[in-house]
Protein backbone atom coordinates (compact mmCIF):
# COMPACT_ATOMS: atom_id res chain seq x y z
CA UNK A 1 0.00 0.00 0.00
CA UNK A 2 1.37 3.44 -0.91
CA UNK A 3 2.12 5.81 1.93
CA UNK A 4 0.34 9.21 2.11
CA UNK A 5 2.32 12.18 0.90
CA UNK A 6 2.57 13.62 4.41
CA UNK A 7 4.75 16.79 4.45
CA UNK A 8 5.18 16.82 0.67
CA UNK A 9 1.76 18.42 0.11
CA UNK A 10 2.40 21.62 2.15
CA UNK A 11 5.77 22.01 0.44
CA UNK A 12 4.14 21.75 -2.97
CA UNK A 13 1.56 24.35 -1.99
CA UNK A 14 4.29 26.74 -0.85
CA UNK A 15 6.13 26.32 -4.14
CA UNK A 16 2.94 26.95 -6.06
CA UNK A 17 2.20 30.12 -4.07
CA UNK A 18 5.74 31.35 -4.58
CA UNK A 19 5.49 30.77 -8.29
CA UNK A 20 2.19 32.62 -8.41
CA UNK A 21 3.58 35.60 -6.51
CA UNK A 22 6.89 35.78 -8.39
CA UNK A 23 7.36 38.56 -10.95
CA UNK A 24 7.06 37.91 -14.65
CA UNK A 25 10.77 37.45 -15.28
CA UNK A 26 14.11 38.48 -13.76
CA UNK A 27 15.31 42.03 -14.47
CA UNK A 28 18.98 42.46 -15.31
CA UNK A 29 21.25 44.38 -17.65
CA UNK A 30 21.05 43.88 -21.36
CA UNK A 31 23.45 41.32 -22.78
CA UNK A 32 26.41 43.01 -24.47
CA UNK A 33 28.53 41.57 -27.27
CA UNK A 34 32.25 40.91 -26.78
CA UNK A 35 33.29 43.85 -28.94
CA UNK A 36 31.22 46.36 -26.92
CA UNK A 37 32.92 48.84 -24.58
CA UNK A 38 30.71 50.39 -21.90
CA UNK A 39 31.31 53.96 -20.80
CA UNK A 40 29.46 56.25 -18.42
CA UNK A 41 28.56 59.88 -19.17
CA UNK A 42 31.25 62.29 -17.98
CA UNK A 43 33.94 59.59 -17.65
CA UNK A 44 37.04 58.92 -19.75
CA UNK A 45 37.60 55.75 -21.77
CA UNK A 46 40.57 54.35 -23.73
CA UNK A 47 40.12 52.23 -26.85
CA UNK A 48 43.00 49.91 -27.80
CA UNK A 49 43.62 48.68 -31.35
CA UNK A 50 46.12 45.85 -30.62
CA UNK A 51 47.37 44.43 -27.35
CA UNK A 52 50.84 44.69 -28.80
CA UNK A 53 51.14 47.77 -30.92
CA UNK A 54 52.52 47.40 -34.49
CA UNK A 55 56.12 48.56 -34.95
CA UNK A 56 56.99 51.38 -37.33
CA UNK A 57 53.43 51.66 -38.64
CA UNK A 58 50.82 54.38 -38.32
CA UNK A 59 47.48 53.43 -36.79
CA UNK A 60 44.51 55.67 -37.58
CA UNK A 61 41.02 55.72 -36.04
CA UNK A 62 37.65 56.42 -37.56
CA UNK A 63 34.16 56.52 -36.10
CA UNK A 64 30.93 55.92 -37.95
CA UNK A 65 28.52 58.80 -37.54
CA UNK A 66 24.92 58.15 -36.51
CA UNK A 67 23.05 56.59 -39.40
CA UNK A 68 26.21 56.15 -41.39
CA UNK A 69 25.55 52.47 -42.04
CA UNK A 70 22.23 53.32 -43.63
CA UNK A 71 23.46 56.14 -45.89
CA UNK A 72 26.62 54.61 -47.31
CA UNK A 73 29.22 54.43 -44.55
CA UNK A 74 30.21 58.06 -43.88
CA UNK A 75 32.83 58.18 -41.17
CA UNK A 76 34.90 60.76 -39.35
CA UNK A 77 38.69 60.50 -38.97
CA UNK A 78 40.12 60.76 -35.44
CA UNK A 79 43.57 60.84 -33.88
CA UNK A 80 46.37 58.40 -34.71
CA UNK A 81 47.99 55.84 -32.41
CA UNK A 82 47.47 52.38 -31.08
CA UNK A 83 45.21 53.77 -28.34
CA UNK A 84 42.44 56.33 -28.56
CA UNK A 85 41.58 58.38 -25.46
CA UNK A 86 38.07 59.82 -25.27
CA UNK A 87 37.47 62.36 -22.49
CA UNK A 88 34.23 63.33 -20.75
CA UNK A 89 31.97 61.00 -22.62
CA UNK A 90 28.52 62.03 -23.83
CA UNK A 91 25.62 60.00 -25.13
CA UNK A 92 26.46 61.31 -28.60
CA UNK A 93 29.87 59.58 -28.43
CA UNK A 94 28.24 56.16 -28.70
CA UNK A 95 29.06 54.45 -31.98
CA UNK A 96 31.43 52.07 -33.75
CA UNK A 97 35.15 52.94 -33.65
CA UNK A 98 37.59 51.24 -36.09
CA UNK A 99 41.39 51.31 -36.32
CA UNK A 100 43.32 51.02 -39.62
CA UNK A 101 46.87 50.47 -40.75
CA UNK A 102 47.55 51.59 -44.28
CA UNK A 103 43.85 51.52 -45.07
CA UNK A 104 43.46 47.95 -43.78
CA UNK A 105 41.04 47.52 -40.86
CA UNK A 106 42.55 45.89 -37.80
CA UNK A 107 39.82 46.10 -35.18
CA UNK A 108 36.31 47.46 -34.69
CA UNK A 109 34.81 48.31 -31.28
CA UNK A 110 31.30 49.44 -30.34
CA UNK A 111 31.26 52.14 -27.69
CA UNK A 112 28.09 52.33 -25.60
CA UNK A 113 27.69 55.38 -23.38
CA UNK A 114 24.99 54.64 -20.83
CA UNK A 115 24.27 54.80 -17.13
CA UNK A 116 22.16 52.45 -14.99
CA UNK A 117 18.43 53.25 -15.14
CA UNK A 118 16.40 54.66 -12.29
CA UNK A 119 14.28 52.32 -10.20
CA UNK A 120 10.67 52.61 -11.39
CA UNK A 121 7.97 53.65 -8.91
CA UNK A 122 4.89 52.77 -10.85
CA UNK A 123 1.35 54.05 -10.37
CA UNK A 124 -1.67 52.86 -12.35
CA UNK A 125 -4.98 54.50 -13.18
CA UNK A 126 -8.02 53.97 -15.37
CA UNK A 127 -9.84 56.93 -16.91
CA UNK A 128 -13.26 55.22 -16.93
CA UNK A 129 -14.89 51.79 -16.61
CA UNK A 130 -14.55 51.09 -20.34
CA UNK A 131 -10.92 52.20 -20.77
CA UNK A 132 -7.61 50.34 -20.52
CA UNK A 133 -5.35 50.67 -17.50
CA UNK A 134 -2.40 53.04 -17.82
CA UNK A 135 0.68 52.54 -15.63
CA UNK A 136 3.40 55.17 -15.51
CA UNK A 137 6.35 56.43 -13.50
CA UNK A 138 8.34 59.69 -13.75
CA UNK A 139 12.10 60.02 -14.18
CA UNK A 140 14.51 62.51 -12.67
CA UNK A 141 16.72 62.60 -15.77
CA UNK A 142 16.46 61.58 -19.39
CA UNK A 143 17.24 57.87 -19.79
CA UNK A 144 20.01 56.53 -21.97
CA UNK A 145 19.05 55.99 -25.63
CA UNK A 146 19.19 52.19 -25.28
CA UNK A 147 16.98 51.98 -22.19
CA UNK A 148 13.98 49.64 -22.36
CA UNK A 149 11.02 49.40 -19.98
CA UNK A 150 8.71 46.40 -19.65
CA UNK A 151 5.59 45.68 -17.59
CA UNK A 152 3.97 42.35 -16.67
CA UNK A 153 0.43 41.82 -15.38
CA UNK A 154 -1.19 38.65 -14.08
CA UNK A 155 -3.91 37.59 -11.69
CA UNK A 156 -2.88 37.14 -8.09
CA UNK A 157 -2.68 33.62 -6.59
CA UNK A 158 -3.11 32.09 -10.03
CA UNK A 159 -0.33 30.06 -11.64
CA UNK A 160 -0.40 31.51 -15.13
CA UNK A 161 1.92 33.32 -17.47
CA UNK A 162 2.04 37.07 -17.09
CA UNK A 163 0.97 39.40 -19.89
CA UNK A 164 3.94 41.43 -21.13
CA UNK A 165 3.58 45.05 -22.21
CA UNK A 166 6.23 47.32 -23.72
CA UNK A 167 6.37 50.81 -22.19
CA UNK A 168 6.96 54.04 -24.06
CA UNK A 169 9.00 57.03 -22.95
CA UNK A 170 7.52 60.54 -23.35
CA UNK A 171 10.29 63.13 -23.37
CA UNK A 172 8.10 66.18 -22.67
CA UNK A 173 6.50 64.60 -19.62
CA UNK A 174 9.71 62.74 -18.66
CA UNK A 175 7.94 59.51 -17.83
CA UNK A 176 7.38 55.96 -19.05
CA UNK A 177 3.77 54.96 -19.83
CA UNK A 178 2.51 51.37 -20.26
CA UNK A 179 -0.94 50.35 -21.49
CA UNK A 180 -2.61 47.26 -20.00
CA UNK A 181 -5.40 45.82 -22.12
CA UNK A 182 -8.58 45.04 -20.18
CA UNK A 183 -10.72 42.30 -21.76
CA UNK A 184 -14.47 42.94 -21.95
CA UNK A 185 -16.39 41.68 -18.94
CA UNK A 186 -13.34 41.55 -16.67
CA UNK A 187 -14.07 41.42 -12.94
CA UNK A 188 -13.28 44.82 -11.38
CA UNK A 189 -12.72 43.29 -7.94
CA UNK A 190 -10.13 40.62 -8.77
CA UNK A 191 -6.61 41.57 -7.61
CA UNK A 192 -3.86 41.88 -10.21
CA UNK A 193 -0.08 41.86 -9.76
CA UNK A 194 1.84 44.51 -11.73
CA UNK A 195 5.63 44.11 -12.17
CA UNK A 196 8.03 46.47 -13.96
CA UNK A 197 11.60 46.28 -15.21
CA UNK A 198 13.89 48.89 -16.78
CA UNK A 199 17.27 47.92 -18.21
CA UNK A 200 20.03 48.89 -20.61
CA UNK A 201 23.63 47.92 -21.23
CA UNK A 202 24.77 49.52 -17.96
CA UNK A 203 22.33 47.62 -15.71
CA UNK A 204 18.75 46.76 -14.85
CA UNK A 205 16.32 47.80 -12.15
CA UNK A 206 13.01 46.21 -11.12
CA UNK A 207 10.23 48.14 -9.45
CA UNK A 208 8.24 46.97 -6.46
CA UNK A 209 5.24 44.83 -7.37
CA UNK A 210 1.87 46.55 -7.12
CA UNK A 211 -1.41 44.85 -6.18
CA UNK A 212 -4.35 46.56 -7.87
CA UNK A 213 -7.97 46.03 -8.83
CA UNK A 214 -9.68 47.56 -11.83
CA UNK A 215 -12.08 49.52 -9.59
CA UNK A 216 -9.39 50.85 -7.23
CA UNK A 217 -7.39 52.48 -10.03
CA UNK A 218 -10.31 54.51 -11.43
CA UNK A 219 -9.24 58.13 -11.85
CA UNK A 220 -11.35 60.30 -14.16
CA UNK A 221 -9.98 63.15 -16.20
CA UNK A 222 -10.66 66.68 -14.88
CA UNK A 223 -14.02 68.28 -15.76
CA UNK A 224 -14.12 70.45 -18.89
CA UNK A 225 -15.57 73.85 -19.87
CA UNK A 226 -15.64 75.33 -16.37
CA UNK A 227 -17.27 78.78 -16.47
CA UNK A 228 -18.25 81.31 -13.79
CA UNK A 229 -21.18 83.68 -14.42
CA UNK A 230 -22.68 86.53 -12.41
CA UNK A 231 -26.38 86.42 -11.53
CA UNK A 232 -28.30 89.65 -12.18
CA UNK A 233 -29.31 91.62 -9.07
CA UNK A 234 -27.41 89.17 -6.85
CA UNK A 235 -24.19 90.87 -5.66
CA UNK A 236 -23.11 87.84 -3.56
CA UNK A 237 -23.89 84.96 -5.94
CA UNK A 238 -22.01 83.22 -8.75
CA UNK A 239 -23.15 80.40 -11.05
CA UNK A 240 -20.49 77.77 -11.87
CA UNK A 241 -21.05 75.41 -14.83
CA UNK A 242 -18.93 72.55 -16.18
CA UNK A 243 -19.21 69.38 -18.26
CA UNK A 244 -18.14 65.74 -18.03
CA UNK A 245 -14.69 64.86 -19.38
CA UNK A 246 -14.80 63.41 -22.88
CA UNK A 247 -13.29 60.11 -21.68
CA UNK A 248 -16.24 59.41 -19.33
CA UNK A 249 -19.63 58.33 -20.71
CA UNK A 250 -22.41 59.57 -18.35
CA UNK A 251 -25.01 57.35 -19.99
CA UNK A 252 -23.76 54.33 -18.02
CA UNK A 253 -21.72 55.67 -15.09
CA UNK A 254 -22.00 58.96 -13.25
CA UNK A 255 -19.57 61.16 -11.39
CA UNK A 256 -19.85 63.34 -8.33
CA UNK A 257 -17.88 66.55 -8.05
CA UNK A 258 -16.06 68.79 -5.63
CA UNK A 259 -15.89 72.55 -6.15
CA UNK A 260 -13.45 74.93 -4.53
CA UNK A 261 -13.36 78.73 -4.80
CA UNK A 262 -11.67 81.73 -3.26
CA UNK A 263 -11.65 85.50 -3.71
CA UNK A 264 -8.38 86.60 -5.25
CA UNK A 265 -7.06 88.44 -2.17
CA UNK A 266 -7.44 85.23 -0.10
CA UNK A 267 -5.10 82.23 -0.25
CA UNK A 268 -7.36 79.50 1.20
CA UNK A 269 -10.18 77.81 -0.70
CA UNK A 270 -13.74 77.11 0.36
CA UNK A 271 -14.75 73.60 -0.73
CA UNK A 272 -18.20 72.20 -1.54
CA UNK A 273 -18.49 68.38 -1.58
CA UNK A 274 -20.95 65.83 -2.95
CA UNK A 275 -22.14 67.87 -5.92
CA UNK A 276 -24.06 65.55 -8.27
CA UNK A 277 -25.03 68.14 -10.90
CA UNK A 278 -22.85 69.95 -13.41
CA UNK A 279 -23.56 73.36 -11.90
CA UNK A 280 -23.37 75.08 -8.53
CA UNK A 281 -24.59 78.39 -7.10
CA UNK A 282 -22.10 80.14 -4.81
CA UNK A 283 -24.13 82.22 -2.34
CA UNK A 284 -21.41 83.77 -0.18
CA UNK A 285 -19.22 85.47 -2.79
CA UNK A 286 -17.53 88.75 -1.92
CA UNK A 287 -19.16 91.81 -3.44
CA UNK A 288 -17.32 93.26 -6.41
CA UNK A 289 -14.39 90.81 -6.01
CA UNK A 290 -12.99 88.49 -8.63
CA UNK A 291 -13.15 84.79 -7.64
CA UNK A 292 -11.09 81.77 -8.74
CA UNK A 293 -13.00 78.46 -9.13
CA UNK A 294 -11.84 74.86 -9.81
CA UNK A 295 -13.71 71.53 -10.08
CA UNK A 296 -12.65 67.88 -9.80
CA UNK A 297 -14.52 64.57 -10.18
CA UNK A 298 -14.73 61.05 -8.74
CA UNK A 299 -16.70 57.90 -9.55
CA UNK A 300 -20.23 58.21 -8.14
CA UNK A 301 -19.80 55.46 -5.51
CA UNK A 302 -16.39 56.69 -4.36
CA UNK A 303 -14.34 54.01 -6.14
CA UNK A 304 -10.84 55.01 -7.09
CA UNK A 305 -9.23 58.42 -6.74
CA UNK A 306 -10.24 62.01 -7.40
CA UNK A 307 -9.28 63.52 -10.71
CA UNK A 308 -6.85 66.38 -10.93
CA UNK A 309 -8.30 69.86 -10.44
CA UNK A 310 -9.62 71.53 -13.56
CA UNK A 311 -8.14 74.66 -15.01
CA UNK A 312 -8.87 77.81 -13.07
CA UNK A 313 -11.95 79.79 -14.07
CA UNK A 314 -12.62 83.32 -12.82
CA UNK A 315 -15.71 85.47 -12.36
CA UNK A 316 -16.97 88.55 -10.48
CA UNK A 317 -20.45 88.92 -8.89
CA UNK A 318 -23.01 91.30 -10.36
CA UNK A 319 -22.52 94.98 -9.51
CA UNK A 320 -25.26 97.62 -9.57
CA UNK A 321 -24.44 99.97 -12.49
CA UNK A 322 -25.65 102.90 -10.36
CA UNK A 323 -23.02 102.18 -7.77
CA UNK A 324 -20.42 104.96 -7.84
CA UNK A 325 -17.73 102.58 -6.70
CA UNK A 326 -17.53 101.12 -10.20
CA UNK A 327 -14.60 102.14 -12.35
CA UNK A 328 -15.01 105.19 -14.61
CA UNK A 329 -12.86 103.96 -17.48
CA UNK A 330 -9.27 103.08 -18.31
CA UNK A 331 -8.19 106.73 -18.80
CA UNK A 332 -10.10 108.39 -15.95
CA UNK A 333 -9.25 109.10 -12.34
CA UNK A 334 -11.08 110.67 -9.40
CA UNK A 335 -9.81 112.84 -6.58
CA UNK A 336 -11.59 114.98 -3.98
CA UNK A 337 -11.96 118.74 -4.47
CA UNK A 338 -12.01 121.39 -1.76
CA UNK A 339 -15.80 121.81 -1.92
CA UNK A 340 -16.49 118.13 -1.34
CA UNK A 341 -17.06 117.28 -5.02
CA UNK A 342 -14.85 115.05 -7.19
CA UNK A 343 -12.63 116.13 -10.05
CA UNK A 344 -12.48 113.88 -13.11
CA UNK A 345 -9.38 113.89 -15.34
CA UNK A 346 -10.42 113.28 -18.94
CA UNK A 347 -8.12 112.09 -21.74
CA UNK A 348 -6.36 114.84 -23.74
CA UNK A 349 -7.78 113.75 -27.08
CA UNK A 350 -11.23 115.00 -26.03
CA UNK A 351 -10.04 118.61 -26.04
CA UNK A 352 -8.48 118.84 -29.49
CA UNK A 353 -6.20 121.86 -29.84
CA UNK A 354 -6.29 122.73 -26.17
CA UNK A 355 -4.54 119.50 -25.32
CA UNK A 356 -1.81 120.23 -27.86
CA UNK A 357 -1.04 123.53 -26.09
CA UNK A 358 0.26 121.61 -23.11
CA UNK A 359 -2.83 121.55 -20.99
CA UNK A 360 -2.45 117.82 -20.59
CA UNK A 361 -6.12 117.33 -19.77
CA UNK A 362 -8.85 119.36 -18.18
CA UNK A 363 -10.46 119.15 -14.81
CA UNK A 364 -14.23 118.92 -14.84
CA UNK A 365 -15.94 119.18 -11.49
CA UNK A 366 -18.64 116.66 -10.88
CA UNK A 367 -20.62 116.49 -7.71
CA UNK A 368 -21.02 113.07 -6.15
CA UNK A 369 -24.74 112.36 -6.22
CA UNK A 370 -25.60 109.26 -4.31
CA UNK A 371 -28.67 107.42 -5.50
CA UNK A 372 -30.74 106.56 -2.45
CA UNK A 373 -33.61 104.17 -2.23
CA UNK A 374 -37.20 105.65 -2.31
CA UNK A 375 -37.89 103.90 0.97
CA UNK A 376 -35.25 106.05 2.61
CA UNK A 377 -37.02 109.20 1.36
CA UNK A 378 -40.38 107.99 2.71
CA UNK A 379 -38.88 107.20 6.09
CA UNK A 380 -37.11 110.55 6.33
CA UNK A 381 -40.25 112.46 5.26
CA UNK A 382 -42.46 110.64 7.75
CA UNK A 383 -40.02 111.29 10.57
CA UNK A 384 -39.87 114.99 9.68
CA UNK A 385 -43.68 115.35 9.62
CA UNK A 386 -43.99 113.58 12.96
CA UNK A 387 -41.37 115.87 14.50
CA UNK A 388 -43.13 118.98 13.20
CA UNK A 389 -46.49 117.79 14.57
CA UNK A 390 -45.00 117.14 17.99
CA UNK A 391 -43.33 120.52 18.02
CA UNK A 392 -46.55 122.36 17.08
CA UNK A 393 -48.48 120.50 19.78
CA UNK A 394 -45.93 121.38 22.44
CA UNK A 395 -45.94 125.07 21.41
CA UNK A 396 -49.76 125.30 21.49
CA UNK A 397 -49.94 123.62 24.87
CA UNK A 398 -47.39 125.86 26.53
CA UNK A 399 -48.85 128.94 24.92
CA UNK A 400 -52.19 128.28 26.61
CA UNK A 401 -50.40 127.70 29.89
CA UNK A 402 -48.47 130.92 29.56
CA UNK A 403 -51.68 132.91 28.86
CA UNK A 404 -53.46 131.53 31.96
CA UNK A 405 -50.46 132.20 34.16
CA UNK A 406 -50.19 135.76 32.83
CA UNK A 407 -53.77 136.60 33.77
CA UNK A 408 -53.47 135.13 37.23
CA UNK A 409 -50.11 136.60 38.00
CA UNK A 410 -50.59 140.11 36.55
CA UNK A 411 -49.90 142.93 39.05
CA UNK A 412 -51.90 146.08 39.57
CA UNK A 413 -50.81 149.19 37.78
CA UNK A 414 -48.23 151.23 39.71
CA UNK A 415 -46.87 148.26 41.60
CA UNK A 416 -43.76 147.46 39.60
CA UNK A 417 -41.78 144.84 41.40
CA UNK A 418 -40.39 141.43 40.40
CA UNK A 419 -42.91 138.65 40.67
CA UNK A 420 -41.94 135.57 42.63
CA UNK A 421 -43.31 132.38 41.13
CA UNK A 422 -44.25 129.82 43.79
CA UNK A 423 -42.10 126.73 43.71
CA UNK A 424 -44.59 124.58 45.57
CA UNK A 425 -47.80 122.96 44.29
CA UNK A 426 -50.63 125.31 43.25
CA UNK A 427 -53.05 126.47 45.96
CA UNK A 428 -56.63 125.30 45.93
CA UNK A 429 -59.26 127.62 44.37
CA UNK A 430 -60.64 130.59 46.35
CA UNK A 431 -64.01 128.94 46.81
CA UNK A 432 -62.37 126.27 48.93
CA UNK A 433 -60.15 128.64 50.98
CA UNK A 434 -61.71 130.59 53.92
CA UNK A 435 -61.41 134.35 53.69
CA UNK A 436 -61.13 134.79 57.45
CA UNK A 437 -58.92 133.10 59.91
CA UNK A 438 -60.56 130.83 62.41
CA UNK A 439 -61.67 132.44 65.70
CA UNK A 440 -58.93 132.97 68.16
CA UNK A 441 -56.84 135.65 69.69
CA UNK A 442 -55.14 137.83 67.11
CA UNK A 443 -51.44 137.50 66.85
CA UNK A 444 -49.65 140.81 67.14
CA UNK A 445 -47.71 141.77 64.08
CA UNK A 446 -49.35 139.08 61.90
CA UNK A 447 -49.99 139.84 58.26
CA UNK A 448 -53.44 139.03 56.94
CA UNK A 449 -53.53 138.39 53.23
CA UNK A 450 -56.78 137.97 51.36
CA UNK A 451 -55.22 136.30 48.32
CA UNK A 452 -52.97 133.47 49.43
CA UNK A 453 -51.83 132.47 45.94
CA UNK A 454 -49.42 135.36 45.36
CA UNK A 455 -47.36 137.62 47.52
CA UNK A 456 -44.98 140.36 46.78
CA UNK A 457 -41.45 140.48 47.94
CA UNK A 458 -40.52 143.32 50.26
CA UNK A 459 -44.02 143.75 51.64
Amino acid sequence: MARPPGPLLPAALLLLAAAAAAPGRPCGPAVLSRDTVLGHPGANVTLTCRDEGPVNVTVSWQVEERGAAAVGGRSRRLAEGNTLLLRRLRYEDSGRYSCYVGGRPLRSLRLLVEEPPETPRVSCYRRSHDKDVLCEWPLQAKPSPGTRAMLWVKRRFVAENATEQRCRYFSKARKFVCRVKVPPGADDTKPLVVSTCVNNGAGGSAGEDRIITLSSVLKPDPPLNVTVEALEKSPQRLRVNWSYPSSWDPRFYWLHFQVRYRPEPAQTFTEVDQVTTTWLDIRDAWRGTRHVVQVRAQEEFGHGAWSEWSREAVGTPWTDPRDLTSEMGPFSSQFPMEDGTYGVTLPPELFGEDAADGAGGAIVEASAHSVASPYAFLLAGGSLLLGIALFVGIVVRYRQTWRTGGRRGAKAEGEGQHVLVPLGPPSPPLSETPLLSPPGPPVPGALHVTNLDYFFSGQ
